[in-house]
């Protein structure tokens, strides 16, 4: 039977929680965990780690028992052992220009903290567990981020096959970052637990966004809970409406908004801010952080004083860190050789001279055990898990030694014992080392690894027309970091669709896809499905190119970048953005401007260094400083104004005079990679690819929409197949959009559609009409691609005719009047409206037999006839016809001083005019 500490458990059976079994570190600084007491939030119960030790050789494992002092007479006299639960909280705290509704303690009792946060009808519902262990140590906080949207809040279920939330979707994936970039700089280091923060949409009313809503409630959950964060956090939304600046806009209000900016913070400091504006100039920019920081500082007191009257007690005890004398150690054994390694530019070299160093370290402190100075250090005791076990039973009298009766006289050794650290240790030590030192050379010499100044950009090469099928792609190249952007032009099928919480499909017209692989960075690795680091860095560089984009009608093409980083030291979402923005143009795509992107860094703590203690803003970071660093701050757009920008911080927190300093030392970056980029050879062609389709825009009557579809799709099916074009799309407006791969095509689709909505209008005379078909009353005529009107038989001539086929026979052109459209919308033509007046009036008169006395009676009557081949000629050629041009109509179905173009050949200058013009770039 298991029993525990004095004064720990109850004689009642505790309810013991397993854990999982964890290698026990060599480190001093790492002892087991001990019986002890520790609160637990609300109830103020006692929790006793115990440690079951086996027979000798055996594993080791630990049991926590949750017990409290009043558990037990609380539970007898429920009669189920049940414990009791915190009691119900509700606040209204500040949002903005709003309050929101924090409840906790009525859902999710079990979890270290879970919190409902409503605005207006929105609710989202967090929880936060922890680990009762820590994992192994690493230099990468163990926080785990979920968020999904339930297609029930809005009364909804999922579209597809299976009628559940399936994976989470990209922006999902989006406002998972948003909610664990900020909250991760305010955990301390050497806290191990695994953490992990659940987030769900439980009700959405269309007004109310759920992001900012979200973030904000990760907040509360986590200064709820037990884990040992520093400051509360909150996030909101702003945007410029109407030139005024307004947090946390309503969905309606943010359609019409100039800018869409995430801010998130504690109330001291920024810690992460992500945006997109059209072109909006630093200093509004700086005002719409100012406005969110203040709305930021107001949620995060009140959220502290709620943590303060209702949040558990912090797991500070559960904070490990390496043993202080060990930096002594990494830095007397690898400080100099380390110096000389941050020095080596190419990235490759310096990794391989680094990684080298740290396995020379490992060794000398893991396995052979740093020897030490006793009249430094004073003599050191060994520890007693790093010696052999010795056989107590067993006397050893080393020589040497003094026999004094029974007492042994063992001298202290000379030679110093070695000290041994664990792995782990060593390698945090060393990396945080690497760090200072690369800090330090930065901070003393104003250089960098790659001898940059701290505003120096790296060379740029970019290079357009690198894929001869494909409609448009660049490769850009900075420094060591590397983009292949390549783009892809079609209609509306190859839009991207996009099931949201509106409850209306929508369609993405344009769309970036990032893919990071890890032979980018000269690694072996698993290539599967998009990271949430591709899907964040795609969706930062489609949402700067996305402001420079020409409207719908005016290109009505979808369009997909994809971005592939071929090479990266740095700064590839920055390069995607350049390399983008040049394919857009190899493409023909009419952009506004261009744009790039460039990504800042910052070191903090100078003073530490030997500075004057205000932080050092680098331009155009590489990785090793994105690690190093406390600051990556990437910021896209032209000279003129920002059109994305996101911020991740690495310390508490940065003012706004430092961001100031960022932005202004980022413009004249971005000023310098423009110039660059336009010296790209071979330059952008600016002209549609040979390869991508044509896409024609045409309007016709909304009324005529249905009868151009036809039951079932069958007409405009019709419509493809005679034209040959790719696809027609239609919609209730009476826009029609043409995709063909070739100019004749097109046109054929363009006359066919032109004459099936065409108005007819008394008098319209048409010229060079063919006959489809006769019937023995009269002759049916195309007067437009698959528009026909019936030419009766008295209209066929002036004479009179036993038959049509007297005068005309079927593939005859001839000229024809409009002279009647009854209520069915039929169409009635004439020829003889067009003949000469000389031979109209001939018709007056009714045709005799000629009789002659020479013939027998017997004999045949006899008219007067032209054949059809002399009739047509005579027709056609008008010589004597004054005819208005307001009053012809072409075969065309649409222009009066036009002709149908010969569309057997086309050039570009054809492919260009049916997409409205030829790309320009101001």
């Amino acid at each position: 039977m298991l029993t525990s500490p004095s004064n720990a458990l109850h004689s009642s059976t505790p309810h013991f929680c397993p854990v999982r079994r964890r290698r026990l570190c060599r480190s001093r600084n790492f002892p087991r965990l001990n019986s002890g007491d520790r609160s637990s939030g609300g109830g103020g119960g006692k929790l006793c780690s115990l440690s079951l030790l086996s027979a000798s050789g055996a594993g080791k494992f630990s049991v926590r028992a949750l017990v409290r002092p009043d558990a037990t007479e609380e539970a007898d006299s429920v009669g189920d052992g049940a414990l009791p639960f915190p009691s119900h909280v509700s606040v209204k705290i500040p949002f903005g220009n709003r309050e929101i509704l924090v409840e906790t303690g009525l859902m999710g009792r079990q979890a270290s903290s879970a919190v409902t946060v409503t605005d207006g009808e929105t609710i989202v519902y967090t929880t936060v567990c922890l680990a009762d262990v820590p994992s192994e140590p690493s230099d990468f906080l163990p926080l785990y981020v979920h968020y999904q949207e339930r297609f029930s809040a809005v009364g909804r279920t999922s579209g597809g096959f299976f009628k559940r939330e399936g994976r989470t979707k990209d922006h999902e994936v989006l406002i998972c970052r948003l909610i664990d970039r900020p909250i991760r700089p305010t955990m301390p280091k050497g806290f191990y637990n695994e953490t992990q923060i659940l987030s769900w949409v439980l009700s959405y009313d269309g007004l109310h966004a759920p992001d900012a809503l979200a973030v904000t409630s990760a907040g509360i959950a986590v200064a709820l809970s037990e884990v040992p964060n520093a400051k509360a956090v909150a996030g909101v939304r702003v945007g410029l409406i109407g030139g005024e600046f307004i947090v946390n806009p309503t969905v309606k209000e943010m359609e019409e908004s100039q800018l869409d900016l995430f801010l998130a913070g504690t109330d001291t400091a920024i810690l992460t801010i992500e945006g997109y504006s059209n072109f909006l100039p630093e200093e509004m920019l700086l005002q719409a952080v100012k406005v969110g920081q203040e709305a930021v500082q107001a949620t995060c007191i009140a959220i502290e004083a709620l943590a303060k009257k209702h949040g558990k007690p912090k797991m500070l005890d559960a904070i490990r860190l390496p043993p202080p004398e060990l930096y002594k150690h990494v830095k007397e054994l690898a400080g100099e050789e380390l110096t000389k390694a941050l020095q080596i530019k190419s990235k490759i070299s310096r990794r391989k001279a680094i990684s080298s160093l740290e396995e020379k370290v490992l060794t000398i402190l893991t396995e052979k055990g740093y020897v030490i100075d006793e009249e430094a250090f004073g003599t050191i005791e060994a520890q007693p898990d790093l010696l052999e076990d010795e056989d107590e039973d067993e006397e050893v009298v080393p020589e040497g030694e003094v026999d004094q009766g029974d007492v042994h006289i063992r001298p202290i050794p000379r030679k110093p014992i070695p000290l041994l650290f664990s792995e782990v240790d060593v390698k945090l030590v060393f990396k945080e080392v690497s760090s200072k030192l690369l800090r330090r050379r930065i901070v003393e010499g104003g250089k960098r690894s790659d001898g940059r100044t701290l505003d120096e950009i790296r060379p740029i090469n970019s290079r357009c027309g690198l894929l001869p099928r494909a409609h448009g792609s660049t490769l850009f190249t900075r420094g060591e970091t590397q983009a292949l952007a390549v783009v892809t032009l079609g209609d509306k099928q190859m839009a991207q669709r996009i099931d949201n919480l509106e409850g209306s499909d929508e369609y993405k017209r344009f769309y970036l896809q990032y893919t990071f692989p890890p032979s980018s960075v000269g690694e072996v690795g698993r290539i599967g499905a998009p990271s949430r680091r591709e899907v964040g860095h795609g969706t930062l560089a489609e949402r700067a190119l996305e402001t420079i984009l020409p409207k719908d009608e005016d290109f009505p093409y979808t369009i997909r970048v994809e971005s592939t980083v071929i090479e990266s030291n740095g700064s590839s979402s920055m390069a995607s953005v350049c390399g983008g923005c040049l394919a857009l143009q190899d493409a023909g795509v009419p952009v506004k401007c261009s744009v790039a992107g460039i990504a800042m860094g910052m070191v903090w703590d100078t003073e530490e260094f030997g500075g004057d203690g205000l932080p050092l803003i680098l331009s155009d970071i590489t990785g090793a400083e994105d690690a190093s660093g406390d600051m990556d701050f990437k910021v896209a757009g032209n000279e003129g104004g920002v059109t994305a920008f996101q911020m991740d911080i690495k310390v508490g927190g940065i003012t706004l005079e430092i961001m100031e300093k960022a932005l202004i030392q980022a413009k004249a970056g971005r000023r310098h990679i423009l110039a660059e980029m336009a010296k790209c050879s071979p330059p952008p062609t600016l002209s549609l690819s040979k390869y991508a389709p044509l896409i024609h825009i045409m309007k016709v009557h909304p009324s005529k929409v249905y009868f151009l579809i036809g039951s079932g799709g069958k007409k405009v099916k019709s419509i493809i197949e005679e034209s040959g074009v790719e696809g027609i799309d239609m919609q209730d407006d009476g826009t029609v959009k043409i995709m063909a791969n070739d100019v004749a095509s097109l046109e054929r689709a363009k006359a066919i559609i032109g004459g099936l909505t065409m108005v007819p209008a008394l008098g319209d005379i048409y010229r060079n009409c063919e006959i489809k078909s006769m019937a023995p009353y009269g002759a049916f005529v195309e007067i437009a691609p698959g528009r026909e009107g019936l030419c009766h038989i008295s209209e066929l001539s002036a004479e009179w005719l036993a038959k049509p086929e007297d005068a005309f026979k079927v593939g005859d052109r001839i000229d024809v009047k409009l002279i009647e459209v009854n209520e069915k919308g039929q169409l009635r033509l004439s020829v003889r409206a067009l003949l000469p007046e000389s031979e109209t009036d001939k018709d007056s008169q009714k045709q005799q037999p000629t009789s002659d006395s020479t013939k027998d009676k017997g004999s045949p009557r006899k008219y007067v006839n032209t054949s059809s081949k002399d009739r047509a000629s005579k027709v056609a050629s008008g010589d004597d016809l004054v005819l208005k041009k307001k009053d012809v109509r072409r075969a065309t179905g649409g222009s009066s001083d036009k002709t149908m173009k010969s569309n057997s050949s086309s050039n570009e200058e054809e492919r260009s005019s049916l997409v409205n013009g030829e790309a320009t770039i101001s």
